[in-house]
């Protein structure tokens, strides 16, 4: 994933196959549509599943990142990308912002009535993964920043993508595939993991009692840029919503925790570079008073539920055989490697509630390092 890479949103397991991914330039007559830009150079960037995204080059050497929104977007996602980042640029958050067409439309169509954006281009490093304590030291930091400038954001949302995180929706659906595929060759390895998480989903708390908080929506690593190892700024905002804080975090931690990744049977939580996302996430915060105490002391819980809710995803899809991304030179066909995908974040979650009381400690450490004892 390159600079203000590819959106891959992770809570959309029915998103289609893109048929047009073998598009390797923006069309001319988006290009036309920029003043400045109607002549430039452009090539793929990043490797993203969702957006097809773009680097152009105008002559001269100015940089601008082309994005052909996939069909789940609304061209109106962009009314909400303009407002945040304008609000962030106004707190002094560094952030890409929208180009305007010549007319002064926020998006542009090509011949076949795609919706195409163009961005501001930011400077930075995008990992794969975290490798040291102080780089996730440094992502907490950044996305606590983040945060914080967005507290007071009070603007509502055109683009609202119904159930992110509705746990209920998504074991509904897990039942229904059970009941619908009784035959289906991976049902008697499934079945036995669907018992146990839906007897484990009801250790979950209430998260209603919870504020909605301004959030990105998908903070995977490769969704934050770096310049010179420092945390610089988030990209990919097409996930922005309101929504639980300790949803976006749980999703951020078993993505930046588990050195692993998704991809395998058997997860755990690096609890090293958990440790320094806490310290550097709360440190960044000190003096704000945001977040609640109790949300920063439901961290853990949010992250436990986001292991389980993906386990219930992907287990679906391992009889439903509807996600679109597989890898077919490793598995005969989606199913076995959504499988595999659920066991790997049942693993996840088990090895949450294994060490829950130390990563709980880490929490509290952090949080009181930044905001004082409880009193």
């Amino acid at each position: 994933m390159g600079p203000n890479g590819t959106t891959n949103v992770t809570e959309d397991n029915n998103i289609m196959e893109d048929t047009n991914a073998s598009r390797r330039t923006v069309p001319a007559e988006v290009l036309a549509r920029y003043t400045r830009w109607e002549k430039a150079d452009s090539r793929p960037l990043g490797n993203g599943l969702i957006n097809q995204t773009f680097l152009a080059e105008a002559p001269g050497g100015a940089k601008a990142v082309f994005q052909r929104l996939h069909h789940i977007f609304a061209p109106t996602v962009n009314q909400d990308i303009e407002a945040v980042t304008a609000h962030l640029a106004s707190k002094g958050m560094p952030t890409p912002r929208l180009i305007r067409t010549s007319d002064g439309m926020l998006s542009a169509a090509d011949e076949q009535g795609n919706c195409w954006r163009a961005l501001t281009f930011v400077e930075g490093e995008c990992l794969d993964r975290l490798r040291t304590p102080e780089q996730a030291r440094e992502a907490g930091a950044l996305t606590a920043r983040f945060h914080a400038a967005l507290a007071d954001f009070q603007q509502p949302f055109v683009h609202v993508r119904p159930g992110v995180h509705d746990l209920h929706r998504h074991l509904t659906v897990l039942s229904d595939a059970l009941r619908n595929h009784a035959g289906h060759r991976l049902f008697e390895s499934a079945a036995p993991l669907a018992d146990e998480l839906l007897t484990e989903a009801q250790r979950l708390p209430d998260f209603g009692v919870l504020p909605d908080r301004t959030i990105h929506g998908d903070l995977k690593i490769s969704n934050l840029l770096f310049v010179n190892g420092k945390g610089h700024c988030l990209i990919d905002l097409d996930t922005l919503a309101r929504q639980k804080w300790v949803f976006e975090m749980g999703d951020a931690l078993r993505s930046w925790c588990n050195r692993a990744g998704e991809d395998v049977e058997q997860a755990r939580i690096d609890t090293e570079l958990f440790q320094a996302a806490a310290d550097g996430y709360f440190g960044a915060l000190r003096g704000t008073g945001f977040p609640a105490r109790e949300e920063a002391e439901s961290w853990t819980e949010g992250l436990a539920y986001i292991c389980l809710e993906l386990t219930c995803r992907f287990l679906a899809d391992s009889l439903n055989e509807t996600y679109f991304g597989f890898d077919a030179a490793r598995f005969p066909a989606r199913g076995e490697h959504n499988l595999l995908r659920a066991r790997g974040q049942w693993s996840l979650y088990r090895d949450v509630r294994r060490r829950q009381a130390e990563l709980e400690a880490f929490v509290r450490g952090a949080f009181r390092g930044s905001f004082g004892p409880a009193a």
